[in-house]
């Protein structure tokens, strides 16, 4: 589609835009790229590849920026990954990714992509990833709210307040937690909303509603797990359009549709990357997505992955994405 020169001149003027922030000029670009070119043969290469939709020119400034679609044929043709530079700080990280407690592994994933790119990261949970229950409770903390304690078989334990309409007595709570620790115990979480959902006719009981609601809204919100948000605060692109970082977290806040996209990567091999509109999601519409399935044991089990600003430097973060999901499958695979 573009000779190499034009290759070249937009391989160039990426690499700088990502490393400077800052629209590329012609002078600037043709010094960068080392081409012994007519500043005339700059500026005609330029056009071609505006109209071509690679690069834009902003109203404030005579240089050039990358678009999605220049990006997308960065990241496919012109990019060379930084593999072996990532290897050492990597591995250095590896040492927390636990692999006698999957949950813990998963959450240490999410966080090491933050720490190594500084953008958001995430980890979807396959459904073998489930554990199961050993303990449920309930703890009146006042009238119209209940601390739900969830211990599961490998220690872990989950904390979730329940509003409700009605102010049960401590005596009622301990029935019903009897109740779902005779019928639920060893069993997953899903198991405990099919039960709740055949028996709440019968029961006649507010709570085991409730308990069924709250338990579907935050089993799902539960199976993706994201690390350093607040990351994306320091990017001068995000942070440049309030009203779209403000949709970017409540898109964090809500989950689904972000589940949803993520849980492509389960049907992928290898790396995924969703640059722009690409996602199909407005709030990302100035971010980058990179995502990478995980396994355990042979097994596609769910997909990890960061969220950033579209101009990152994918030629680091794509091998860090897919060097962790390595590291997560040879934890949870042990």
């Amino acid at each position: 589609m573009l000779n190499e020169r034009a290759q070249i001149l937009l391989r160039t003027l990426v690499e700088r835009y990502i490393a400077d922030g800052q629209p590329v000029g012609s002078k600037t670009l043709a010094h960068s790229a080392g081409l012994e070119v007519s500043p005339a043969t700059i500026r005609n290469v330029m056009a071609e590849l505006e109209d071509l939709g690679f690069i834009a020119s902003p109203h404030t400034s005579a240089g050039r920026i990358p678009t999605s679609r220049g990006y997308r044929f960065f990241v496919d043709s012109l990019m060379i990954a930084q593999q072996r530079e990532l290897l050492d700080p990597v591995k250095v990280l590896s040492a927390s990714l636990p692999s006698d407690n999957p949950q813990r592994s998963i959450a240490a994933a999410s966080q090491m992509l933050s720490q190594l790119t500084q953008f958001a990261g995430i980890v979807v949970m396959g459904k073998r990833q489930e554990v199961l229950l050993q303990h449920v409770e309930f703890l009146r903390l006042s009238d119209n709210r209940i601390l739900l304690i969830l211990v599961t078989n490998d220690g872990d334990v989950q904390n979730r307040i329940l509003h409700t309409q009605t102010a049960y007595p401590a005596t009622q709570l301990i029935e019903a937690a009897n109740f779902l620790n005779q019928h639920c115990a060893g069993r997953t979480l899903n198991h405990l909303h099919r039960f709740v959902e055949t028996e709440v006719f019968t029961l006649k009981n507010e709570m085991i509603t409730l308990l069924a609601a709250e338990q579907r809204h935050h089993g799902s919100n539960d199976q993706l797990l994201i690390s350093g948000e607040r990351n994306l605060l320091n990017s001068d692109d995000l942070a440049a359009n309030m009203q779209r970082l403000r949709q970017l977290f409540e898109l964090f806040e809500r989950k689904t549709a972000l589940l949803q996209l993520l849980e492509l990567g389960n049907a992928a091999e290898g790396v995924q990357i969703f640059i722009g509109g690409e996602s199909g999601l407005e709030p990302l519409g100035d971010c980058s997505v990179i995502t990478a399935p995980y396994q355990a044991n042979g097994e596609i089990v769910g997909t990890l992955g960061v969220i950033g600003p579209t101009r990152m430097a994918y030629e680091r973060v794509i091998p860090i994405v897919n060097i962790t999901a390595k590291l997560l499958t040879s934890a949870l695979s042990q």
